[in-house]
């Protein structure tokens, strides 16, 4: 049995991942705050599942036995994450750069406090394992 291969594990893994890399995202975009002509980027993936779901697209199930019976056809309908970058809009019309500090720090505490949150799921995860490895001793 692969207790870290269960299907909300993976999920709690790819949201710490996600997070991750928004994190750096983020950063880069308050690191080059003051770059002239620098435009920010973000990271979607909330969006584009909430777009897929809205869209009356059906998500399909993951089969990893062959014995499985495919939910809507097999594999993960899931969309991956996509970096997007803003090149419309400028912040400072002197240095041509769209970055607003403030709204990306808020980003970044927004984002962290998901991460603590992922991280703090998978903590209880690993919990709950122990306690019924151990008996609760």
């Amino acid at each position: 049995m692969k207790l870290l291969n269960s299907t909300s594990f993976q999920r709690m893994e790819s949201a710490l991942y996600s997070a991750e890399a928004r994190q750096r995202v983020i950063t880069n975009n308050i690191a080059n705050s003051e770059t002239p002509n620098f435009k920010r980027s973000e990271l979607l993936f909330e969006e584009l599942i909430a777009d897929a779901m809205g869209s009356g697209q059906t998500l399909k199930g993951q089969t990893t036995n062959e014995r499985h019976i495919a939910i809507n056809g097999g594999k993960l309908g899931l969309p991956t994450s996509q970096l997007v970058t803003d090149t419309t809009t400028a912040m400072n019309p002197t240095t041509n750069n769209n970055v607003d500090h403030d709204a990306e720090m808020t980003l970044l505490a927004k984002n962290q406090l998901n991460y603590n949150m992922y991280v703090q799921q998978l903590n209880h995860q690993f919990s709950m394992m122990r306690i019924a490895i151990t008996g609760g001793k």
